[in-house]
């Protein structure tokens, strides 16, 4: 069998792999959450928050609310470097992010039922 051959029942087999995936897989809640990042972040958003008061101080003299947390959770980066992830009990993660051309940091204590947010501040360049 030629190479054109194969690769076009190869495409088409691909083709309907997919599309039965995509119909299986349609109106669920699926992600694909593989990389590091992507794990801590969907683990921290699916657990209660909690803010400590100086965060909820920050916001409120930045005039920014609680939205901006939930935005840097969905769309920021796990700076790992700058967080203490061999802890036992609670891990603490330094989160960055962006929000109306802000750049914002984020210390959250990611333990197992809950997170709490303990500091947020202007990310310095």
């Amino acid at each position: 069998m030629k190479l054109a051959a194969r690769l076009a029942y190869y495409s088409v087999g691909f083709f309907i792999g997919i599309m039965i995936l995509m119909f299986f897989l349609s109106g669920k809640k699926t992600s694909c959450d593989y990389g590091p990042d992507a794990r801590v972040l969907k683990n921290i958003r699916i657990k209660d928050k909690t803010y400590e008061p100086s965060v909820l101080l920050f916001l409120k003299e930045n005039q920014l609310d609680t939205s901006v947390v939930r935005n840097i959770l969905n769309s920021g980066d796990v700076d790992f470097s700058n967080s203490n992830t061999k802890l036992d009990s609670c891990k603490i993660y330094a989160v960055e992010g962006e929000v109306n051309n802000k750049n914002l940091t984020l210390r959250i204590e990611n333990c197992e039922n809950q997170a709490t947010i303990q500091q947020i501040n202007f990310k310095k360049d």
